[in-house]
């Protein structure tokens, strides 16, 4: 088994001294420096190279550079999708993501996970377990999203919270290690005031 079938089938990986995926890692370096080095009004090769970096994609993604991810081809774009500045996803396991998720700032979705062990640790070895994220999330700057994790519909995950376990649909869940704080309400379209024309 190379050491990239034993990523994809949950077991600890050599990450670091594999050719295969020092070449796929490096591959797609490239693709994101090319990416980050665009001038921002040049749309149109940042859509070219958006759709060689990501595995899959729906739509127009909006994509603030920079923008950082270990191999790409991971990683799965639903339509409507927006992510702010300095969006890490490190890919190791499938990331996918659902329509009209919005991201904030300096977050980090990580599938990547070192040993335990110190030993294993220090000779190399990582797992990688999948993130799955589902329609209309939401996730406010700074949120760090942990392997294995799954996010459900319609959920806001608050600025700074470090997601380790599922979140369920409908709720607004913040902290670290992040909690459901409660589930959003018809209230919640009352929160912010809406411009309506005088009549």
């Amino acid at each position: 088994m190379t050491e990239w079938e034993k990523a994809q089938s949950g077991y600890l990986y050599d990450a670091n001294h594999d050719a295969e995926i020092i070449a796929a890692r490096t591959k797609c370096a490239d693709l994101c420096h090319a990416f980050n080095c665009c001038r921002p009004s040049d749309t149109q090769t940042q859509a070219k190279l958006l759709r060689e970096i990501l595995g899959s994609v729906k739509g127009e993604p909006v994509v603030t550079a920079p923008f950082y991810c270990d191999y790409g081809f991971h990683i799965t774009v639903g339509e409507n999708f927006y992510t702010n500045h300095n969006c890490t996803i490190l890919d190791g396991a499938p990331v996918t993501f659902g329509d009209n998720v919005f991201i904030g700032p300096n977050c980090v979705f990580s599938t990547a996970g070192h040993a335990l062990d110190a030993q294993q640790r220090s000779s190399g070895l990582e797992i990688a377990r999948p993130i799955t994220v589902g329609n209309n999330v939401w996730f406010g700057a700074n949120v760090a999203v942990l392997p294995g994790v799954c996010i459900g519909d319609d959920t806001v995950v608050g600025a700074g919270s470090v997601v380790s376990r599922d979140l369920p649909s409908g709720v607004i869940a913040v902290g670290s290690p992040c909690r459901v704080l409660r589930p959003i309400t018809p209230a919640d379209r009352e929160k912010y005031p809406l411009w309506q024309p005088q009549r």
